[in-house]
């Protein structure tokens, strides 16, 4: 199965691609293999990634990627070439938590720090979140380590920074 991302992200440059990326499903995970990324083509080899990756690791928003193009001409993702200093974070609200399945609950829970994202879907309320370079690390890895011990959410970092890691 795939999962493309279907939200265009907002003043794209007028080169957009879709980017694919390749990986192994976890076990009692979502099923799918492969995940598109609208990019901002660079170059005949080159893009910058322009949405939040739901399942890919290893990636966040703003960074640079290389990518081979097929016979079909889908691009596929070989390599990360350059890093933009932003993380993604996931975060799955816990159904029966206090916050429900609710995504509106958890992107307002993050409202204060600017976040943007991705929803998976209404049926698995999975969020992927840019977590800008500049913003307030130390102050997002608090709410979520408090809102997985009171029950909302459970998190997952999937792509970050040394910065990250030290706050």
């Amino acid at each position: 199965m795939t999962l493309s991302t279907l939200t265009e992200p907002d003043g794209a440059e007028d080169f957009r691609i879709k980017v694919w990326f390749r990986f192994v499903p976890r076990e009692g995970w979502l099923p799918q293999d492969t995940e598109g990324l609208w990019a901002a083509l660079l170059s005949e080899d080159t893009a910058r990634v322009q949405n939040v990756p739901l399942l890919q690791d290893g990636v966040a928003e703003g960074d640079v990627v290389r990518f081979t193009t097929d016979a079909e001409g889908r691009h596929w993702a070989v390599e990360r070439v350059e890093a933009s200093g932003n993380c993604t974070i996931r975060v799955l609200p816990v159904p029966t938590g206090p916050l429900g399945p609710s995504v509106q609950a958890v992107h307002e829970r993050l409202l204060p720090f600017g976040l943007g994202g991705e929803v998976f879907s209404n049926e698995f309320p999975l969020v992927a979140f840019n977590v800008p370079a500049n913003s307030d690390l130390a102050g997002i890895k608090s709410l979520l380590v408090r809102g997985m011990a009171e029950g909302w959410w459970h998190f997952e970092t999937a792509c970050v920074t040394d910065d990250w890691s030290n706050a």
